[in-house]
């Protein structure tokens, strides 16, 4: 099994290759040339050693200087370089990249900060212009913010050449059409900070988290493993079939110049497994969106993504844990922060109690359930959808979500150790008699029963109910619960139900009406106790 396994990817790196050589246009390297992430107007990672890379002339010495230090190297038979230029502390003072060989490349209005990678969906590419907030475009002027947007393909293999709308500063020309969760995310953490914040969209709407998934990940995670069986079949009936074609037309091209006849038409090639299964198959999307920037020194990773995997929630968070721990070893940063937002509440409300209508539910349970994930957090937004329009997935209210995601990395990243940022977690059940208590992380300075309405801050309702909880016994069925607070617990009960065993809260597409937060605004996650 492995001699096949080595003969399959062997197989594969030849006629990979074989295409490349063949196919691609040849690369001149008579100039210096950087990686297309290094732009004017950039912000470069603080506290950590910056690679700095790009190509030039095979054998060319290539200086790089900034701040005060230069970094030498020769570049390989390639032509390709790289230099490391050494920790540096924030700074909000713009410098100057020289780059120098026997041409000379000049990059101005440097800063040194924080770079967060914003990727996921159509969520995250959901931009600020279509937010309905005039005022937070109109003020969108924050020179310590730079912009950065990845025009990425979808790829058959991992490429390194960046396509993008290069490194800009906020403004409400330049904001206008980039993710609004970034931006909010990054005016929080700047406000709050005074680090210079550096924004890359990697996204791209209506995809499942498969295709940002590389092989690695897939290969690595063995709840996974019918997956990657999958793939692995397909890519050998792919280079099967590609070995035959080139083996024919090789023939037939052999054949023409022996007898002096029409060379025949350019090879069609079938369809690779990988780029033809998008946006739904592995591997294609990391590999041109990702993959260009894991040489980029960064801070960490905002995710906003999961509508696109409702109907197959169960496997949710081992993709999950394959993609973060993919994307950290491709980094090469250790486990770097990974913030990712729980969906919203979407579609029409169900009188059901505790049902999962169209499997959102259990896809904020494998979102929850993510958070064992070393360094990872989630924003909570279960109460964010827009009033009037449950039907629309898209949800303009992407200022609380970005907020929410800044207090992760305020008080995990930035030194805030004291800041409550995130609502009520389920920790654990217990049943006393005919009662369930449940017992939350995250309570801060207490439980409250509080409402929300579009952008307006969270109403602290006293003499409110807590709707939402259901309860059920040995039977599975589910009725709606009386639930109170109890310090730092809720208990759950409902006559109907004399011997419970279980408990979830807002367990549904659209559970409209939740309304358990923690006293400083932060909403309570959707949970359920059972595995039903």
């Amino acid at each position: 099994m492995v001699i096949r396994q080595t003969t399959m990817k062997t197989r594969m790196k030849n006629m990979l290759a074989f295409t490349v050589l063949s196919f691609a246009p040849m690369a001149a390297h008579a100039d210096i040339v950087l990686n297309g992430v290094f732009t004017d107007h950039m912000i470069l990672q603080r506290d950590i050693p910056v690679p700095v890379y790009g190509s030039a002339e095979p054998g060319e010495m290539v200086t790089v200087a900034f701040s005060g230090k230069e970094k030498s190297v020769v570049t390989d038979k390639d032509g390709k370089w790289s230099v490391k230029l050494d920790a540096m502390k924030a700074s909000t003072t713009p410098a100057v990249m020289t780059v120098a060989g026997k041409n000379k490349l000049t990059l101005s209005d440097i800063l040194i900060g924080d770079i967060w990678i914003c990727s996921g969906q159509s969520n995250m590419e959901w931009v600020l212009g279509n937010c309905n907030r005039p005022d937070d475009l109109q003020q969108a002027n924050f020179p310590s913010i730079r912009l950065f947007q990845m025009r990425g393909v979808v790829s058959s293999y991992p490429r390194t050449d960046v396509s993008c709308i290069p490194w800009t500063s906020c403004t409400p020309q330049a904001v206008k059409d980039f993710p609004a969760v970034g931006f909010y995310f990054g005016r929080k953490v700047l406000q709050e900070t005074g680090i210079p914040i550096g924004l890359i969209r990697s996204a791209q709407g209506g995809t499942a988290i498969e295709p940002w998934t590389p092989y690695a990940g897939l290969a690595s995670t063995r709840e996974l493993a019918k997956d990657k069986d999958a793939l692995d079949k397909q890519m050998r009936i792919y280079m099967d079939s590609l070995q035959s074609k080139v083996a024919a037309y090789s023939a037939d091209v052999q054949n023409a110049m022996s007898h002096g006849s029409e060379m025949p038409a350019l090879l069609d090639f079938p369809a690779h497994p990988i780029s033809n299964n998008a946006p739904q198959g592995w591997n294609c999307l990391y590999n041109g969106y990702i993959h260009p920037l894991t040489r980029f020194a960064i801070k960490g990773v905002l995710w906003y993504q999961g509508e696109s995997n409702c109907s197959n929630a169960d496997t949710y968070l081992h993709k999950q844990r394959a993609l973060i721990g993919s994307w950290r070893k491709a980094w090469n940063q250790g486990d770097f922060p990974f913030y990712f937002v729980q969906l919203a509440n979407y579609g029409n409300t169900s009188s059901d109690a505790g049902a999962d209508d169209g499997g959102w539910a259990k896809l904020r349970m494998a979102q929850l359930n993510s958070l064992i994930i070393p360094n990872t957090g989630m924003a909570v937004a279960i109460e964010l959808a827009d009033l009037g329009n449950p039907g629309d997935v898209h949800a303009k209210n992407k200022r609380d979500v970005g907020d929410r995601l800044a207090l992760w990395a305020l008080a995990k990243d930035y030194g805030k150790k004291d800041l409550v940022y995130s609502g009520p977690l389920y920790k654990d059940m217990k049943v006393e008699g005919a009662k369930i208590r449940i017992a939350f992380d995250s309570v801060g300075s207490g439980l409250i029963i509080a409402t929300k309405n579009g952008y307006d801050p969270v109403v602290k309702e006293p003499q409110g109910k807590l709707k939402k909880f259901a309860i059920a016994g040995d039977d599975k069925k589910w009725v709606w619960a009386d639930a109170v607070i109890d310090g730092k617990t809720v208990i759950v009960s409902a006559p109907e139900v004399p011997k419970p065993v279980a408990v979830r809260y807002a367990f549904a597409s659209n559970p409209d009406g939740c309304n358990l937060y923690n006293n400083e605004g932060l909403p309570a996650s959707p949970f359920r106790t059972d595995e039903w």
